[in-house]
């Protein structure tokens, strides 16, 4: 804090600045100003330490030690400031010229502050204000701090804004400290000491108190360089060293209380449209002891896979700030290559270890001899572990994820996918080196059963070159392995030195039922695959018995199980990057429960999706007429269309309410006395963004079962066509029932899915311009939407309304219904402009959107019908007084 003189002088004849001395409109200030302009040609002083008493010039008498320290600052950043003024650099016109550092810096601000700012939960912030319009801040800021200091330290003649600065929130104080010791005692005797310092004081907490609030709010808590892993740096080899002491810190063993929500910090994760978690991937590094002993081998094949699985996923990030999981590239799939002591050290190391929080480790070969445990034995404190043998002894239910342990010959063996049915061999045992007991018990069974059961083992007399893996031989037989899974029903799956086998994997490859006989093993994926479908679970006490429960199984079901078992192996086992993105998945789906994959989708084959829908809308009532129906009419800013839409729509008589989605974030509303006077509620919505998909959120103001979706300039429609709508959805609720007909069709020149708007006599989608739905399709629009489709469309502006038709008739099976004859439903008054729709590029958006939908979904569900729905006398020759509907239109 500056402390004023009492004591009278005269202006001194040196210039402290140019914004801090010009705005007490006296003489003073004019002959500081004609001073100033002599003084800037001068030469500085010699730059030499700071607080060096040499370097403060002599010509400063009225100013204290501290104070012509500061004036010298100030003085230098100015000529600084000139000098880079004369000679900017530029990258082609001038490239040997000054770099502001300054503007470097403010642009680095704006850069991070811009990005955090324009996330969906931020409201919009002007990038101008983001960094200092001019090298003395921002007006407006300027502008208060002049009405502040004027009125509180009761200056004679207000403070002028554009004579002020402000630097790092307390050169403003400075310069104004300094400007009472220019006017003297003139300006002292009006404020008391005391008040002034309190004051001072005062502004300056809050000053800095704004910026540290919005610096902790905003800016990244702290900044790595996110070396993020990628192709060049997967080889262990050519990668940094890292030394680890002997007494380096070592994580607690693995948490067993560890769930969710006690052990997993979700608040990482954050919001994102997409509803993905990120995933980032620690840069290779090669971990050595005080002996400089490599402490793991290279990277393993499989775990090099599973690497590159997720950084080409859209799970993956190399923004460490952004990531919600972080996966080590240590490689602990298999413990018999570790160093278990070293690698736990290793994992300490990493820079957001914090306990193991949110870090997710792969294991498939837990445990070591003697004991094999059921989990990595390497502590791991707070990680998440996906692991390949997990007990209900070493699970975590909700927190670690159970994974299959991967099967090479997934990749070796190509097995064709034979069809259900009954095989050669009911029930077959390939695995080897079973404990005596097990095999003596299997064994007993081939005698009992004959030639339906068969038990192999490994062959001891193979020729020399042939590899024992791909052969089982039961007496001197040989088959090849796992092509003779193939040729059996049910195949055994036995615990061996550990819970889980990947015979496990080679039996669902082979479309043969996994019986799997192995107490307390926890089935890869079992949080979401329901294994009842695909397998049988027998206890260890009834091995003898396990012919005889498998014999109770209906044929049907056995030949469901086939199908499924190897759907299954297809789906989640095929290959290390179908573990690794189900694993991430499940993850997913508990931080985002909204947004999770559904049972269904889980567990149903293609064939059973598409096959076999399941309508949601099965009730067989009609939903009641008193209820009425909420119009949605999304806009942007056509308002003498909107109104006209409005005005007609009211006139509906079952219109409940009407609902206006107001999608233009840079313009407000009409003022309220300026919508039209209606006898219906109309309520407006103002959305964050400008989304088609807004239009099919499921708002709380939606109150009635049917919803009537309808753009601001379809103003053509009649009461009477729009209550028919109403009347024929009520008998058919779980149908889209609209106005514009549309069809697609397949173009067999390109090979390829084409939209279709021409008028024809089939039709396959209603456009939700104008169409009536249920309101539970607008919570699955927002939330069950497959894959990327919502923000597909939200990114494209287009193909919301394609969207909504392919969902509609997947979950339901059933066609569109157009009703009413009317074809022609474009605005008169609307220009090219206006409407999105006229867009020269939009129909073969729209053939696009159609075949991008279809990938998506996996099939084809649209339904082609050659009918519409008109009232019952619309073509008769009957007075119009006596039809319910006499103003139906044309074409």
């Amino acid at each position: 804090m500056f402390t004023l003189p009492q004591k009278d002088f005269r202006a001194p004849t040196t210039c402290l600045g140019p914004a801090c001395m010009q705005d007490l409109g006296s003489s003073h200030g004019e002959d500081l100003e004609g001073e100033c302009s002599r003084k800037l040609d001068q030469k500085l002083p010699e730059l030499r330490g700071v607080g060096d008493p040499a370097m403060i010039s002599s010509d400063t008498s009225y100013l204290s030690s501290r104070g012509r320290m500061i004036k010298w600052f100030w003085d230098s950043a100015e000529e600084g400031y000139r000098t880079y003024h004369m000679d900017e650099y530029d990258e082609d016109k001038n490239p040997s010229g000054i770099i502001n550092l300054g503007t470097s810096e403010n642009k680095l601000c704006f850069d991070l502050l811009s990005w955090r700012l324009s996330q969906s939960d931020m409201q919009r912030v002007e990038p101008s204000l983001l960094q200092y319009a001019d090298w003395r801040g921002h007006l407006f800021l300027r502008e208060e701090v002049a009405k502040f200091l004027s009125f509180y330290c009761k200056s004679p003649v207000p403070l002028r804004p554009e004579n002020e600065c402000e630097e790092e929130a307390v050169c403003v104080i400075m310069c104004a400290s300094v400007k009472y010791n220019i006017r003297g005692p003139a300006l002292i005797p009006r404020m008391k000491t005391k008040h002034r310092i309190y004051y001072i004081t005062l502004f300056s907490i809050v000053l800095l108190g704004l910026i540290a609030t919005g610096m902790f709010q905003f800016w990244p808590h702290s900044i790595e360089s996110s070396n993020d892993w990628n192709v060049e740096k997967r080889s262990i080899r050519d990668v940094p060293v890292v030394r680890l002491p002997a007494d380096s810190p070592i994580p607690e063993r693995g948490d067993l209380s560890c769930r969710m929500h006690t052990c997993f910090d979700v608040y990482r994760c954050g919001f994102n449209p997409k509803n993905k978690i990120k995933v980032y991937i620690y840069a290779l590094k090669k971990y050595v002891d005080d002996f400089g002993v490599s402490v793991s081998n290279a990277i393993s094949r499989e775990y090099n896979e599973l690497l590159m699985a997720i950084s080409d996923s859209d799970y993956y990030t190399d923004d460490i700030n952004r990531a919600c999981l972080f996966v080590p590239s240590i490689d602990v799939l298999n413990q018999n290559t570790l160093r278990i002591k070293e690698t736990a050290q290793a994992l300490a190391q990493l820079s957001r270890w914090d306990r193991g929080t949110n870090h997710l480790l792969f294991n498939m070969l837990p445990g070591g001899p003697p004991d094999y445990n059921t989990a990595l034995d390497v502590p791991r404190d707070r990680a998440l572990l996906a692991g390949g043998g997990f007990s209900t002894w070493t699970y975590r239910q909700g927190y670690d994820v159970s994974i299959p342990v991967y099967s090479p010959l997934s990749a070796e063996v190509d097995l064709p996918e034979k069809g259900p049915g009954p095989r050669q061999y009911f029930l077959l045992s390939s695995q080897v080196g079973l404990h005596p007991e097990y095999r003596e018990d299997l064994e007993a069974l081939q005698v009992k059963h004959g030639e339906s059961v068969l038990v192999l083992d490994k062959c001891t007399n193979l020729s020399e070159g042939v590899l024992s893996v791909r052969k089982r031989c039961h007496k001197h037989q040989v088959f090849d392995y796992p092509q003779v899974l193939q040729e059996a029903t049910f195949c055994v799956v036995l615990r061996g030195a550990r819970l889980g086998q990947a015979v496990l994997s080679d039996v669902l490859q082979a479309g043969c039922v996994p019986v799997v006989i192995a107490d307390s093993y926890i089935l890869p994926f079992s949080e979401v695959l329901d294994w009842k479908r695909a397998s049988v679970v027998v206890p260890e006490e009834k091995m003898s018995d396990v012919y005889s429960i498998l014999q109770s199984i209906p044929q049907r079901q056995i030949e469901e199980m086939q199908r499924q078992a190897r759907w299954f192996w297809e789906a989640y086992f095929q290959s290390i990057k179908a573990i690794a993105l189900a694993t991430l998945q499940i993850i997913n789906d508990r931080i985002y429960p909204y947004a999770a994959i559904s049972y269904e989708e889980w567990n149903d084959p293609p064939a059973v999706k598409w096959g076999s829908v399941s309508n949601p809308l099965f009730l067989p009532l009609i939903p009641p007429q008193s209820q009425g129906f909420t119009a949605i009419v999304l806009t942007y800013d056509r308002v003498e269309s909107l109104f006209r839409v409005i005005t007609e729509v009211s006139k509906v008589p079952s219109l409940s309410k009407l609902l206006v989605v107001w999608n233009n974030q840079n313009k407000n509303p009409p003022e309220d006395s300026l919508w039209p006077k209606i006898r219906v509620p109309l309520k407006v919505v103002r959305t964050a963004e400008n989304k088609l998909s807004n239009r099919f959120f499921p708002y709380d103001e939606i109150e009635t079962e049917a919803v009537l979706a309808i753009d601001d300039d379809i103003i053509m429609l009649t009461s009477d066509e729009l209550q028919f709508g109403y009347e024929v959805w009520r008998e058919f609720p779980d149908r889209l029932v609209g106005y514009p007909g549309r069809l697609h069709l397949w173009d067999h020149e390109m090979n390829k899915w084409k939209y279709e708007s021409e008028w024809t006599n089939e039709v396959s989608m209603v456009l939700t311009g104008a169409a009536f739905y249920h309101k539970y399709f607008n919570y699955l629009y927002t939330y069950k939407m497959p894959g990327d489709i919502k923000n597909w469309v939200d990114a494209h502006m287009n193909c919301e309304d394609i969207a909504m038709n392919f969902l509609v008739a997947n979950v339901t099976g059933k066609a569109v219904i157009k009703v009413t004859p009317r074809k022609k439903f474009k605005c008169p008054e609307c220009t090219a402009i206006d409407g999105l729709s006229l867009d020269q590029t939009h129909m073969v958006e729209r053939s696009e959107c159609i075949n991008k939908f279809a990938s998506v979904f996996g099939t084809m569900p649209l339904k082609v019908v050659e009918h519409r729905a008109d009232p019952v006398l619309y073509k008769d020759d009957f007075p119009e007084k006596l039809k319910s509907f006499p103003n139906i239109g044309s074409l």
